[in-house]
């Protein structure tokens, strides 16, 4: 219980960090990578820049669904219910917009003094590498589940196999008994 109520804020503070400046510099990226297609696929690219909005609503949505599928996970674990999960995701965005208040009247314009490293993702190979974050933690996620699954369902089946083997040897001893009387 403690250790939940110690990394809980850590983990919230992560993940609205995490979450602010994925929205702040998705757009910068997105641009970037379109431009950058546009050498190489002119037609595909017109065809992408009709659709900017919702690539950028795409690679954001990536980032806010992998931190709301993470987050309850490792705060709360298995053993979560729908409406904890729900309550950890609502304060969540709720600490984004609480904090994002607390930062600016506090710290003046902290989204200006961090929108001054938008010019990072101009670069259209540090812009897509930024963009496959999401995607890289999630196919990290499930690689690391399956194989946690598959050692799991190994160790029951090495277990099951030397309780059978254990259970062999009286089985045959009580068989051979029967057959002699």
């Amino acid at each position: 219980m403690v250790k939940t109520a110690v990394i809980t804020p850590l983990y919230l503070s992560v993940a609205w960090t995490l979450m602010v400046s994925y929205q702040l510099f998705t757009e910068t990226a997105v641009t970037s990578v379109l431009a950058q297609v546009n050498v190489f696929f002119p037609s595909a690219s017109v065809w992408l820049a009709a659709r900017t909005d919702m690539i950028i609503f795409i690679y954001a949505f990536a980032w806010v669904f992998l931190l709301s599928s993470v987050i309850p996970s490792a705060i709360l674990g298995k053993e979560r219910s729908v409406i904890a999960q729900f309550i950890v995701c609502l304060t969540l965005t709720l600490s984004a917009f609480i904090l994002l208040d607390a930062l600016e009247s506090l710290a003046g314009n902290p989204l200006g003094q961090l929108l001054g490293y938008s010019f990072l993702f101009t670069n259209p190979i540090i812009a897509a590498l930024y963009l496959a974050v999401p995607y890289i933690f999630m196919i990290g996620i499930d690689l690391r589940a399956r194989s946690i699954r598959k050692r799991e369902e190994e160790r029951l089946a090495e277990i099951e196999e030397n309780k059978l083997q254990s259970a062999s040897p009286f089985e045959e001893n009580s068989q051979e008994a029967e057959l002699q009387y």
